[in-house]
């Protein structure tokens, strides 16, 4: 993929659409295009966030590990963005992102990658309305989750009386 296939690639992500394309062609430049075949990971819970990637074609599943084993919270497909939150924070990545069938994503460096969310504040708030939505996501699955507990300790319950 050459760098002016990829910044046509990033300029139809909604998180990159307000960047000036002289901009978005230095990022398409800095970035690498790199695939996974199914199964492989992308990045791992725990490790330094040392990159975003952009998924250009293809899936990855978000992948919490846990002491009960590992849980598939989201899949992602094509202009979705996965592992910024460990940029953004500094933080260890959070969950681990495992390719779902072949996938194809272009590797955005912290430094570049930063680099844009200062410079460029719609980039940010648009990010900002990504992770809102994710935690929105979750607080539901959660809320899901403690009702059918609840059920389950119900019908428990009942049955032992």
């Amino acid at each position: 993929m050459t760098v002016q296939q990829e910044f046509e690639v990033l300029r139809q992500v909604p998180f990159f659409a307000e960047i000036e394309p002289p901009k978005l062609k230095a990022l398409a430049y800095v970035s690498e295009r790199v695939g996974f075949d199914d199964g492989k990971i992308v990045c791992r819970q725990g490790d330094p966030g040392d990159a975003a990637y952009l998924i250009i074609d293809g899936e990855a599943d978000i992948v919490l590990e846990g002491p009960a084993g590992p849980v598939t919270v989201a899949t992602l497909g094509a202009n979705d963005l996965v592992g910024e939150m460990s940029i953004l924070t500094s933080q260890p990545r959070n969950a681990t992102v495992r390719a779902k069938g072949r996938l194809i994503a272009l590797r955005i460096g912290k430094d570049p990658f930063m680099r844009m969310v200062r410079e460029f504040p719609s980039m940010a708030v648009s990010i900002m309305q990504e992770l809102a939505h994710r935690v929105d996501d979750t607080n539901n699955q959660l809320r899901a989750a403690r009702s059918e507990v609840n059920q389950l300790r119900a019908q428990i319950a009942a049955n032992a009386a």
